[in-house]
């Protein structure tokens, strides 16, 4: 059985529980731009770090006019290309989305979809408009789904039965389009890396999607994300200890841009596993986001300096 996490732990930004000073990361400059298009998703899935749900609206959707200023100030920030990702809930609910991708890739992003592949991705309009924009940026805009198992059997477990033939269905008619994919899954099971990959090369060989196991980012395997449990504190010794360097975890070089319900105006997050937690927020302006991020937060520890994880492509 796990430990449980101490409530003394993630309380003080400054200091850890033991009064040890608390790490911080810098900001290195954009590698991505997430925007939640909003928490509203057409599953429920039983450990969904953002709690996402058909009724869950904590996060509205974003218009296009929420996007556009951001993208704007970008370019200000940062003249070029960068990775701008949109994740959810699920970005296919967004009666926007279209557009919202169609603003980006003009300007000469790459692009990056979190999906689970689902109903919302394959209504006839929405159809018709991610098969334009393939045609018109090509592998400028990658899709990367949510199959959280290779096997239905666990998957469904997480998303509900019949979700794995649906996905999978999904990812057929993406390959089809000739759409540039990912796939994103669990750690959930205690598998071994090696079963993981072994099982998720089998399933896309036998369906013959365009993605090579082996190539990074192609398949993702998250770590689990429980703030309940246990997880040690990260002071600034342990970049040596651990052999980590503070400016490969996500927020030295990510923002992500939410819109909580009833706000005027949308927000400015260090990462996308924060949706929720208003002492992170960092104002309404990327400007204003660039200072530096004390890792109080569970997530912190476990997800990005113990876990090596990244929402990044």
């Amino acid at each position: 059985m796990q430990a449980t996490l101490s409530p003394l732990k993630f309380q003080d930004p400054l200091r850890t529980a033991k009064g040890e000073e608390r790490a911080f990361v810098a900001f290195d400059g954009f590698q991505t731009l997430w925007f939640n298009t909003g928490t509203l998703c057409n599953i429920t899935c039983i450990n969904c770090y953002i709690e996402s749900s058909p009724t869950n609206d904590r996060l509205v959707y974003l218009t296009p006019q929420d996007v556009v200023p951001f993208l704007d100030e970008l370019a200000e920030l940062q003249p070029g290309s960068i990775e701008i990702g949109f994740t959810g809930g699920e970005p296919f609910l967004n009666p926007d989305i279209l557009e919202i991708l169609t603003n980006a890739l003009q300007r000469g992003h790459p692009v990056l979809v979190l999906t689970n592949a689902m109903r919302p991705m394959m209504r006839p309009r929405v159809q018709e408009g991610i098969k334009g924009l393939i045609a018109s940026f090509g592998d400028q805009l990658m899709f990367r789904v949510s199959l959280d198992h290779w096997s239905a059997s666990f998957h469904d477990q997480e998303r509900g039965e019949g979700g794995f033939d649906e996905t999978c269905l999904g990812l057929d008619w993406l390959a089809a389009q000739g759409a540039k994919l990912a796939i994103a899954g669990r750690t959930l099971w205690g598998e071994s890396q090696e079963a993981s990959e072994a099982g998720f090369r089998a399933l896309v060989a036998e369906r013959n999607w365009p993605i090579d196991v082996e190539k990074p980012l192609s398949l993702v395997l998250f770590p689990e994300m429980d703030a309940r449990v246990d997880v040690p504190e990260i002071t600034p010794a342990c970049w040596g200890i651990l052999g980590v360097d503070p400016k490969g975890l996500m927020c030295a070089s990510s923002r992500m841009i939410v819109k909580r319900k009833g706000a005027d105006a949308p927000v400015v997050l260090p990462c996308t596993l924060l949706p929720y937690e208003p002492e992170f927020e960092m104002g309404e302006t990327l400007a204003g986001s660039l200072g530096p991020v004390r890792l109080n937060h569970p997530h912190c520890a476990k997800f990005c300096v113990l876990g090596g994880g990244s929402c990044s492509a």
